[in-house]
Protein backbone atom coordinates (compact mmCIF):
# COMPACT_ATOMS: atom_id res chain seq x y z
CA UNK A 1 0.00 0.00 0.00
CA UNK A 2 1.35 3.18 -1.01
CA UNK A 3 2.80 5.48 2.05
CA UNK A 4 -0.12 7.83 1.07
CA UNK A 5 -2.87 5.91 1.17
CA UNK A 6 -2.00 4.51 5.19
CA UNK A 7 -4.53 4.68 7.44
CA UNK A 8 -3.59 6.46 10.79
CA UNK A 9 -5.23 6.07 14.16
CA UNK A 10 -6.35 9.23 16.39
CA UNK A 11 -2.87 9.32 18.22
CA UNK A 12 -0.33 9.04 14.91
CA UNK A 13 -2.43 11.68 13.20
CA UNK A 14 -1.42 13.86 16.19
CA UNK A 15 2.09 12.87 15.80
CA UNK A 16 1.86 13.60 12.07
CA UNK A 17 0.31 17.06 12.87
CA UNK A 18 2.49 17.37 16.23
CA UNK A 19 -0.24 18.03 18.29
CA UNK A 20 -2.58 16.88 21.12
CA UNK A 21 -4.98 14.15 20.26
CA UNK A 22 -7.60 15.52 21.78
CA UNK A 23 -6.87 18.86 19.51
CA UNK A 24 -7.21 16.16 16.74
CA UNK A 25 -10.23 14.84 18.54
CA UNK A 26 -11.74 18.33 18.31
CA UNK A 27 -10.43 19.43 14.66
CA UNK A 28 -12.61 16.23 13.41
CA UNK A 29 -15.72 16.86 15.62
CA UNK A 30 -15.88 20.19 14.26
CA UNK A 31 -15.72 18.90 10.35
CA UNK A 32 -12.19 20.64 10.11
CA UNK A 33 -10.02 17.62 9.54
CA UNK A 34 -11.42 14.75 7.68
CA UNK A 35 -11.85 11.89 9.44
CA UNK A 36 -13.61 8.11 8.91
CA UNK A 37 -15.38 5.41 10.85
CA UNK A 38 -14.87 1.62 10.90
CA UNK A 39 -17.26 -0.56 12.14
CA UNK A 40 -16.37 -0.23 15.43
CA UNK A 41 -17.32 3.07 15.33
CA UNK A 42 -13.40 4.31 16.20
CA UNK A 43 -11.66 7.27 14.34
CA UNK A 44 -8.96 6.83 10.59
CA UNK A 45 -7.44 8.99 9.46
CA UNK A 46 -5.95 8.66 5.60
CA UNK A 47 -2.41 9.77 5.57
CA UNK A 48 -2.61 11.75 2.18
CA UNK A 49 -5.59 13.99 3.59
CA UNK A 50 -3.82 14.58 6.75
CA UNK A 51 -0.98 15.71 5.10
CA UNK A 52 -2.89 17.48 2.63
CA UNK A 53 -4.95 19.30 5.28
CA UNK A 54 -1.75 20.06 7.32
CA UNK A 55 -0.23 21.99 4.33
CA UNK A 56 -3.16 23.75 4.18
CA UNK A 57 -3.43 24.66 7.66
CA UNK A 58 0.11 25.65 7.70
CA UNK A 59 -0.32 28.63 5.67
CA UNK A 60 0.12 31.82 7.36
CA UNK A 61 -3.22 32.85 8.53
CA UNK A 62 -4.30 36.04 9.53
CA UNK A 63 -6.75 36.48 12.46
CA UNK A 64 -8.03 39.76 14.00
CA UNK A 65 -7.70 40.21 17.45
CA UNK A 66 -11.24 41.54 17.79
CA UNK A 67 -12.38 38.37 16.13
CA UNK A 68 -10.18 35.91 18.52
CA UNK A 69 -11.93 38.45 21.47
CA UNK A 70 -15.52 37.85 20.02
CA UNK A 71 -15.47 33.91 19.67
CA UNK A 72 -14.00 34.03 23.49
CA UNK A 73 -16.99 35.97 25.23
CA UNK A 74 -19.25 33.76 23.34
CA UNK A 75 -17.60 30.74 24.39
CA UNK A 76 -17.41 32.12 28.20
CA UNK A 77 -20.81 33.05 27.93
CA UNK A 78 -21.61 29.44 27.62
CA UNK A 79 -18.81 28.31 30.22
CA UNK A 80 -20.10 30.89 32.91
CA UNK A 81 -23.27 28.55 34.03
CA UNK A 82 -25.02 28.98 37.31
CA UNK A 83 -24.55 25.65 38.56
CA UNK A 84 -20.71 26.19 37.87
CA UNK A 85 -20.51 28.98 39.79
CA UNK A 86 -22.63 27.51 42.16
CA UNK A 87 -19.65 24.80 42.98
CA UNK A 88 -17.75 27.58 43.96
CA UNK A 89 -17.31 28.51 48.32
CA UNK A 90 -16.55 32.26 47.43
CA UNK A 91 -19.68 32.68 45.03
CA UNK A 92 -22.08 31.08 47.71
CA UNK A 93 -21.47 33.89 50.31
CA UNK A 94 -22.56 36.34 47.90
CA UNK A 95 -26.44 37.59 47.44
CA UNK A 96 -28.22 38.39 44.32
CA UNK A 97 -26.82 41.53 43.21
CA UNK A 98 -23.14 40.48 43.66
CA UNK A 99 -23.99 36.95 42.12
CA UNK A 100 -24.53 39.37 38.66
CA UNK A 101 -21.89 41.40 39.12
CA UNK A 102 -19.46 38.51 39.48
CA UNK A 103 -20.63 37.06 36.57
CA UNK A 104 -20.12 39.79 34.69
CA UNK A 105 -16.59 39.95 35.46
CA UNK A 106 -16.00 37.39 32.63
CA UNK A 107 -17.40 40.33 30.07
CA UNK A 108 -14.76 42.66 31.62
CA UNK A 109 -12.03 40.57 31.60
CA UNK A 110 -12.27 39.87 28.10
CA UNK A 111 -13.21 43.11 27.18
CA UNK A 112 -9.95 44.61 29.09
CA UNK A 113 -7.93 41.59 27.28
CA UNK A 114 -9.55 42.99 23.81
CA UNK A 115 -7.51 46.27 24.87
CA UNK A 116 -4.68 45.20 26.21
CA UNK A 117 -3.70 43.07 22.91
CA UNK A 118 -4.53 46.35 20.86
CA UNK A 119 -2.57 48.74 23.31
CA UNK A 120 0.55 49.01 23.83
CA UNK A 121 3.34 49.93 26.98
CA UNK A 122 1.59 51.67 29.87
CA UNK A 123 -1.32 52.13 28.74
CA UNK A 124 -2.03 48.77 28.27
CA UNK A 125 -0.63 47.81 32.03
CA UNK A 126 -2.95 50.75 33.36
CA UNK A 127 -5.97 49.35 31.98
CA UNK A 128 -5.14 45.71 33.28
CA UNK A 129 -4.67 47.39 36.83
CA UNK A 130 -7.45 49.34 36.78
CA UNK A 131 -9.69 45.97 36.44
CA UNK A 132 -7.40 44.24 39.44
CA UNK A 133 -8.83 47.26 41.37
CA UNK A 134 -12.30 47.01 40.76
CA UNK A 135 -12.25 42.80 41.63
CA UNK A 136 -10.74 44.27 45.47
CA UNK A 137 -13.05 46.68 45.65
CA UNK A 138 -15.69 44.48 44.45
CA UNK A 139 -14.73 41.46 46.90
CA UNK A 140 -14.35 43.87 49.68
CA UNK A 141 -18.01 45.92 49.45
CA UNK A 142 -19.37 42.13 49.27
CA UNK A 143 -17.01 40.80 52.59
CA UNK A 144 -14.34 38.47 50.39
CA UNK A 145 -11.01 37.62 51.91
CA UNK A 146 -8.18 38.53 49.90
CA UNK A 147 -8.10 34.85 49.71
CA UNK A 148 -11.55 34.63 48.45
CA UNK A 149 -11.02 37.01 46.07
CA UNK A 150 -8.59 35.88 44.34
CA UNK A 151 -10.35 32.14 43.94
CA UNK A 152 -13.00 34.72 41.95
CA UNK A 153 -10.78 36.26 40.13
CA UNK A 154 -9.16 32.98 39.43
CA UNK A 155 -11.78 31.28 38.22
CA UNK A 156 -12.54 33.58 35.36
CA UNK A 157 -9.10 33.66 34.13
CA UNK A 158 -9.00 30.35 34.05
CA UNK A 159 -12.28 30.58 31.72
CA UNK A 160 -10.28 32.91 29.87
CA UNK A 161 -7.20 30.83 28.91
CA UNK A 162 -10.06 27.76 28.05
CA UNK A 163 -12.12 29.68 26.21
CA UNK A 164 -8.95 31.95 23.84
CA UNK A 165 -7.27 28.00 23.83
CA UNK A 166 -10.30 26.63 22.43
CA UNK A 167 -10.62 29.89 19.62
CA UNK A 168 -7.23 28.63 18.34
CA UNK A 169 -8.08 25.21 17.91
CA UNK A 170 -10.82 25.36 16.29
CA UNK A 171 -9.37 28.03 13.77
CA UNK A 172 -6.58 25.45 12.93
CA UNK A 173 -3.82 27.52 14.43
CA UNK A 174 -0.59 25.27 14.83
CA UNK A 175 0.93 25.33 18.48
CA UNK A 176 3.82 27.11 17.90
CA UNK A 177 4.84 30.77 18.18
CA UNK A 178 1.34 31.70 17.24
CA UNK A 179 0.12 29.74 20.92
CA UNK A 180 3.40 31.59 22.73
CA UNK A 181 2.42 34.66 21.57
CA UNK A 182 -0.94 34.23 23.01
CA UNK A 183 -0.55 32.93 26.17
CA UNK A 184 2.37 35.26 27.08
CA UNK A 185 0.07 37.88 26.44
CA UNK A 186 -2.81 36.59 28.47
CA UNK A 187 -0.69 35.89 31.20
CA UNK A 188 1.33 39.26 31.47
CA UNK A 189 -2.30 40.97 31.27
CA UNK A 190 -3.86 38.46 33.99
CA UNK A 191 -0.60 38.59 36.27
CA UNK A 192 -1.15 42.32 36.13
CA UNK A 193 -4.50 42.23 37.03
CA UNK A 194 -3.95 39.93 40.41
CA UNK A 195 -0.76 41.96 41.21
CA UNK A 196 -3.12 45.22 41.56
CA UNK A 197 -6.00 43.05 43.09
CA UNK A 198 -3.54 41.80 46.05
CA UNK A 199 -1.94 45.17 46.29
CA UNK A 200 -5.30 46.66 46.74
CA UNK A 201 -6.70 44.66 49.25
CA UNK A 202 -3.07 45.81 51.34
CA UNK A 203 -4.03 49.01 51.11
CA UNK A 204 -7.57 48.61 52.44
CA UNK A 205 -5.83 46.78 55.11
CA UNK A 206 -3.13 49.03 56.04
CA UNK A 207 -5.89 51.95 55.91
CA UNK A 208 -7.82 50.30 58.52
CA UNK A 209 -5.27 49.28 60.92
Amino acid sequence: MPESEKWLTLSQAAELLGVHPSTVRLWSDKGLLPVHRTQGKHRRYRCSEVELWAKTASQPLTIEPENVIQHALRRMRFQISESHLEAQLWYQKLDDEARLQYRQSGRVLVQGLANYLTSDGEEAIAEARSIGYEHASRGRRHNLSHIEAVQAFLFFRNILLQAMVAVYQETRIPSGAAWGEMLSRVHAYTDQILLSLLETYQAFENDHR
